[in-house]
């Protein structure tokens, strides 16, 4: 069907009301990742395998940009027919935290997105979100939900110096139309660019393969002046024991397993400096925060 967009208010988090849009075609796609997950005994899996086995789900799902950047307030806004190689790394994580708790209401998948793409997990205007993949990774390890493992795999310590967001507004909607943004944005950049991460240099991916795990998450750091991430996907281990991509990569193409190796790809791309690697959480441990 067409895209027919449904804004509602629903309440969420306890006191807290918000906006979102999705279709139909949503809500029939989501029940059909729960229906397979059901049919394939994928609750028995690891939170990794699932990630990795529901994201592949969504190879042939078409490119789409922009897709969150929609128009008024900040709301939660859902588009499982077309995804950017974020968006479809969140569903993937967000529909295999919910195959491993049992839950598969369509309002468990809203819940669920909602935590894991905005900082606290709350909706609060346009800065809320985590636009910057490195502050996404820090919000989602203070919430349990993935651990970085980059040190751990061999990674270097590295710092961004982000400023891309506040420097380029015209090239963000939200920030041209409310300039009073730019200064969160701004001081959220300063905060991220003080924190410590990790990272594999691109020469060294090959030397730290048979370390990352089916299913964890690939952040590709960039020489882009003022970013820290340049790209993300799904690590897929395949039938020739190497980890290749599973990712959405580009405006007019669709999501796809790379057919090189992960070591082979990121060299290929110039900009791209290395990796970061992420593993998911079980949501089931009980050693991990009830968020």
């Amino acid at each position: 069907m067409n895209w027919l967009k449904v804004l509602i208010l629903i309440p969420l988090f306890t006191g807290s009301i918000f906006s979102q849009v999705f279709s139909d075609t949503d809500i029939t796609i989501c029940q059909s990742k729960f229906s397979y997950a059901a049919s394939a005994d994928l609750s028995d899996e690891s939170i990794t395998d699932i990630v990795a086995d529901i994201g592949k789900t969504f190879i042939g799902t078409k490119y789409a940009a922009h897709t969150l950047e929609d128009k008024g307030d900040e709301q939660l806004v859902i588009n499982l027919s077309g995804l950017d190689c974020t968006t479809f790394v969140e569903n993937a994580l967000v529909f295999a935290r919910l195959i491993k708790t049992g839950k598969s209401s369509f309002r468990d998948y809203e819940n669920e997105l909602q935590k894991i793409r905005y900082r606290n997990g709350v909706i609060n205007g346009y800065p809320s979100r985590l636009h910057y993949f490195t502050d996404w990774i820090y919000d989602n390890i203070k919430k349990g939900i993935i651990s970085d493992i980059t040190e751990l795999v061999g990674g270097k310590q590295i710092k961004f110096r982000l400023n891309f967001m506040s420097t380029h507004p015209e090239s963000y909607p939200q920030l041209k139309n409310h300039p009073e943004f730019v200064k969160e944005i701004r001081q959220k950049e300063v905060e991220i660019s003080r924190r410590n991460y990790f990272y594999v240099p691109k020469e060294r991916v090959g030397f730290v393969e048979n370390q990352i795990g089916n299913g964890d998450i690939i952040a590709f750091t960039t020489s882009i002046p003022g970013l820290d991430v340049s790209h993300v996907g799904i690590a897929v281990r395949m039938e020739d024991n190497r980890i290749h991509l599973l990712h959405a990569p580009n405006v007019g193409s669709d999501v796809q397993i790379t057919e090189e190796p992960l070591s082979a790809y990121i060299n290929k791309i110039k900009k791209d400096t290395g990796i970061m690697v992420l593993k998911p959480l079980d949501p089931t441990q009980p050693d991990l925060s009830d968020y």
